[in-house]
């Protein structure tokens, strides 16, 4: 027969109801099974706060609201004795954060205290004002802050609630021409001037030239015309007196917004057209 391999001391040495029970705890990858007799556990190693107040008259409020106490009408006694055990519980861990909340229960206790004692009448006769009245005006206050504070927190937020939509736009592809500066008609006008001296006579005559009547010459020009270049407009042979005027005539014009004058671009020739459709 063949013989049988006996158990290792390992296996001999975890009983089976060790080896069927559940592990509570594994330290450094190893099951525990049971909680060792000498673990110590801290008094204030779990805390657990239920409620979050922002201060003595949230945690009154609070009291109040929860067990449908009505305002104008408090019950001290029970409020001011579930007020001070509150108060136990935050003392025990947070003694500043507790004397805010002291303060307000010595006020509670005090306001108690009045309402014990026989009311007395004011110096013109009339009854004493109610010892909670003033703590009754402050909850209400606080209450309607709150509730507003809510509201305001409720709205939509930028980064919180939406984000800022973002579209990116092309630009136009269509081709901008550039606007006629200044500088382009003096040079165009010192270019007419260069020519016109090509053309000089030297007849002395006296002229009466009206810059009213080269307007309306210059409009019959263009007449028909869907444009005509700068140029084109100036009289080169009767003399400088006539292109000044002519030229003048142009400007009162294009002041006017009758005349268009354009320029495809920079030192290209320049065109001037209408500015309206003829009926």
């Amino acid at each position: 027969m063949p013989e049988i391999p006996a158990p290792t001391p390992d296996a001999q040495a975890l009983p089976p109801a060790s080896v069927d029970a559940v592990a509570v705890a594994r330290l450094y990858g190893e099951p525990l099974f049971t909680l060792p007799q000498d673990l110590y556990i801290p008094p204030d190693a779990l805390e657990v706060f239920l409620e979050a107040f922002e201060g003595p008259l949230d945690l009154l409020l609070y009291l109040i609201r929860k067990q449908n106490f009505n305002i104008l009408d408090i019950p001290l006694a029970d409020v001011t004795r579930q007020y001070l055990a509150y108060i136990e519980q935050i003392r025990k861990t947070n003694l500043e954060l507790a004397s805010e909340y002291l303060l307000m229960a010595a006020m509670l206790i005090e306001i108690k205290s009045r309402m014990l004692l026989p009311p007395k009448k004011t110096a013109d006769g009339q009854e004493a004002e109610d010892p909670r009245a003033e703590l009754v005006r402050r909850l209400i206050e606080y209450e309607q802050i709150k509730l507003a504070a809510a509201r305001l927190d409720a709205l939509p937020l930028l980064g919180r609630d939406f984000l800022r939509a973002q579209v990116a736009i092309e630009q136009s592809l269509a081709p901008r021409f550039p606007e006629v500066e200044p500088d382009d008609l003096r040079a165009a006008w010192a270019d007419v001037l260069r020519r016109a001296r090509l053309n000089q006579h030297h007849t002395i005559t006296r002229e009466q030239l009206s810059v009213r009547e080269h307007m309306s010459i210059v409009l019959r020009r263009l007449q028909g015309r869907r444009f005509a270049l700068f140029e084109d407009l100036f009289d080169t042979t009767r003399g400088p007196q006539v292109l000044v005027v002519t030229f003048i005539a142009m400007l009162e014009l294009a002041r006017e917004r009758l005349l268009e004058v354009t320029q495809a671009e920079a030192f290209a020739p320049i065109y001037v057209r209408l500015a309206y459709e003829p009926s």
